[in-house]
């Protein structure tokens, strides 16, 4: 396989192979149990009239081989708006040739084009080969903080 590669802006045509992309990423993560996207609340959380997520693709040989879905949040201690990566996902046969590193260093130049103050994101603890790498790239991994979280019951408990 050839190194070779190009990173754009996902299209509505992208869909099918970035959700494909995200069930794989569940299993990996041993989560599949809690995928509920389909294809129609994607479109619009990236496309829809109030968008609330971009994404990047990586094309090899043809293929969609990776992805990476953000969108921006807002650091109130920095005062100015971030960059945050919910998902990057390399499929396995295009792992080791640097599409990994090359969507995270175009998400850099996109925080940075658009004056954000921070570039965010999490990483399991027993990932211990994502942890390396991204320390590799300069990262910050925070040992101080915990991700909370609602979902189903108990956030329809607390709204109420």
């Amino acid at each position: 396989m050839t190194a070779e590669f190009q990173i754009r802006a996902a299209t509505p045509q992208d869909i099918p192979a970035i959700l494909g992309m995200i069930r794989e990423l569940a299993e990996f993560e041993q989560l599949s149990h809690l995928v509920k996207a389909d294809e129609a609340g994607l479109h619009d959380a990236l496309f829809g009239e109030r968008p609330v997520c971009e994404a990047l693709v990586g094309i090899a040989e043809k293929e969609t081989a990776a992805f990476a879905l953000y969108y921006h949040n807002f650091s109130t201690f920095v005062g100015k708006r971030g960059l945050y990566l919910e998902d990057l996902y390399v499929k396995p046969a295009f792992r080791s040739f640097g599409l990994g590193r090359d969507l995270l260093v175009e998400l850099a130049r996109i925080a940075v084009a658009r004056g954000c103050g921070r570039f965010d994101w999490s990483v399991l603890d027993w990932n211990q080969n994502a942890i390396d790498f991204y320390q590799g790239l300069g990262a910050q991994v925070l040992p101080d903080w915990r991700i909370c979280r609602l979902t189903g019951a108990e956030l329809e408990h607390l709204a109420r």
